[in-house]
């Protein structure tokens, strides 16, 4: 596994792969430097999320290998079918997802996901539009949907 942290809007991003995949992208590392030099396994996928925040990408082409339950794995994979740009509630998820009944534990495997953006948890809501629950913090959660909605605007035109 080799690890590197580099910059972004939102803070130093951590991130954790190999030659299976990228297995995490975290955020919330301020308190270490960003690495001088990206391992080369990891370069594409540093690439691509600087795109991201520069506005040039909507999707992620990497490969990914996220490390969870198979319930886990359902809901993220469910979560990589909601497009830039939109949101989905906690309760449509369930409802995707066979089981309604399932809310809490589709919340509960949707804060869990270890690939940060790119399986894209941010894009879930409450039921009434609001911002809730975020493990990078709601402020973050708030940035990310914006960005999505001014690049997905301007692309209008």
């Amino acid at each position: 596994m080799e690890t590197a942290y580099f910059y972004t809007p939102l803070g130093i991003t951590k991130i954790i792969g190999d030659e299976h995949g990228i297995t995490e992208i975290s955020i919330g590392h301020d308190d270490v430097a960003p690495t001088g030099h990206i391992p080369q396994i990891l370069e594409k996928a540093v690439v691509e999320m600087e795109q991201y925040f520069k506005g040039i990408r909507k999707d992620f082409t990497f490969k990914l290998n996220p490390q969870g339950t198979e319930f886990q794995q359902k809901v993220w994979t469910e979560l990589l079918k909601v497009p830039f740009g939109k949101t989905l509630s906690y309760l449509e998820l369930s409802k995707r997802l066979g089981d309604v009944k399932a809310i809490r534990a589709v919340a509960a495997a949707n804060g869990k996901n270890p690939l940060w953006i790119v399986i894209p948890c941010h894009r879930i809501i409450g039921s009434n539009g609001s911002l809730t629950g975020y493990a990078g913090g709601l402020w973050r959660k708030q940035w990310l949907l914006e960005h999505e909605q001014e690049e997905k605007q301007q692309t209008l035109f």
